[in-house]
């Protein structure tokens, strides 16, 4: 198969793409010999690894293609205005009470979910020189057939063992919506692989990449929200396939972004095409680094969990009656998540290849 077939590389994009998948559910399947309770809280690894190792850790992951990126953090002034406008709209929202901020922030959460799977699907349509229309219409439908009806059985079937940030963040829907939803996705999910499955026969696969991305969707997110009900199950198949794609578009496309530079505008202190010089590891431990110290804020400031890794509750008395009043919430709680929002907002043109030529041409669309 021609290498315009895949997005980096068939080891890589095969690895990332069904490996991640692959993973998740075989945790899922594994579950029961792992010691998770069914309907049970994810254990303290499942948090350590899906949620800090890889979902929050990949939301920095943007740093190395906006504002580490000497050329990119000077091209718009807007970069700058989002992270302020994020805690900005954040503290107005939950100065109207917590739960309309943490609604909020899992709708927009929800919405990022979905849009990065439909961004996979089309950048392997481009990469693969696809522009039939029906093509597009059938690829569309069917990951957003994979996403939605989930989500819409997850609103149907509330409440569930299982939250996006806290209990309440959904309003329910009434269960004859996933009823008549169901029909239409199977009949989207099917009319997809009647148009695929005879590549396969002829061994000359239309596009293998964009196939597994909605195949693997399809699987996590159906086994993740409605063939099981535990926050486990949920997390390990909500997470991987999402952060760790991402993490690896974010380390190629800056590396091939650091290497089209010239001498003079890729300065030698600049910070992130010189952390990526040093290779994955480097890339990813800085990640990680970051990912640590918000949740060691997050959680030594809020929470007062898991102290086996972050330590102790509060520094003082006093700083810990500061932090508990609901005006200090106000400020806080926004700002602890300025970076996830800034994430979800530049992640929707970031990436658009009519928005940003350069990266169109580091992935050589």
């Amino acid at each position: 198969m021609s290498s315009r077939r895949w997005l980096f590389s068939r080891e890589l994009d095969l690895g990332i793409f069904l490996g991640s998948a692959l993973v998740a559910l075989a945790l899922v399947a594994l579950g029961p010999w792992l010691g998770v309770p069914p309907g049970g809280e994810s254990p303290a690894w499942t948090w350590l690894t899906g949620v800090l190792l890889v979902d929050v850790a990949h939301v920095y992951a943007t740093l190395f293609v906006v504002y580490l990126d000497p050329s990119e953090r000077t091209r718009r002034a807007a970069y700058w205005l989002v992270p302020a406008a994020a805690w900005l709209a954040g503290a107005i929202l939950y100065s109207e009470g917590p739960a309309l901020f943490w609604r909020t922030l899992a709708y927009v959460a929800v919405f990022h979910f979905v849009r990065q799977q439909v961004g996979w699907v089309k950048l392997y349509r481009a990469r693969a020189g696809e522009r039939d229309r029906l093509g597009a219409w059938i690829d569309s439908a069917a990951i957003y057939a994979a996403t939605l009806y989930p989500l819409l059985y997850w609103h149907a079937h509330l409440p569930r063992d299982f939250a996006w940030f806290s209990p309440g963040d959904f309003a329910a829907l009434p269960p004859w919506v996933a009823s008549a939803a169901a029909p239409l996705y199977v009949a989207i999910l099917v009319a997809y692989a009647a148009r695929s499955a005879p590549g396969y026969w002829a061994r000359r696969p239309r596009n293998a990449g964009k196939d597994i991305v909605v195949a693997t969707t399809a699987a996590c997110w159906y086994a993740g929200i409605v063939a099981t009900n535990s926050d486990y199950a949920f997390t390990v198949t909500n997470v991987f396939i999402h952060g760790i794609p991402y993490m690896a578009l974010v380390y190629v496309v800056a590396r091939r972004l650091a290497a089209r530079r010239g001498p003079s505008d890729r300065p030698p202190t600049a910070l992130g095409p010189r952390l990526v010089a040093f290779g994955p590891l480097a890339f990813v431990a800085t990640l990680w680094l970051l990912a640590y110290l918000e949740e060691l804020v997050w959680h030594r400031a809020m929470w007062h969990e898991r102290t086996w890794l972050f330590g102790g509750e509060a520094a003082s008395a006093a700083a810990s009656g500061l932090i508990e009043t609901p005006a200090w919430h106000i400020a806080l709680v926004p700002l602890l998540a300025v970076p996830q929002v800034t994430h979800y907002v530049l992640d929707g043109f970031v990436w658009r290849r009519r928005a940003n030529p350069r990266v169109a041409a580091a992935l050589d669309l």
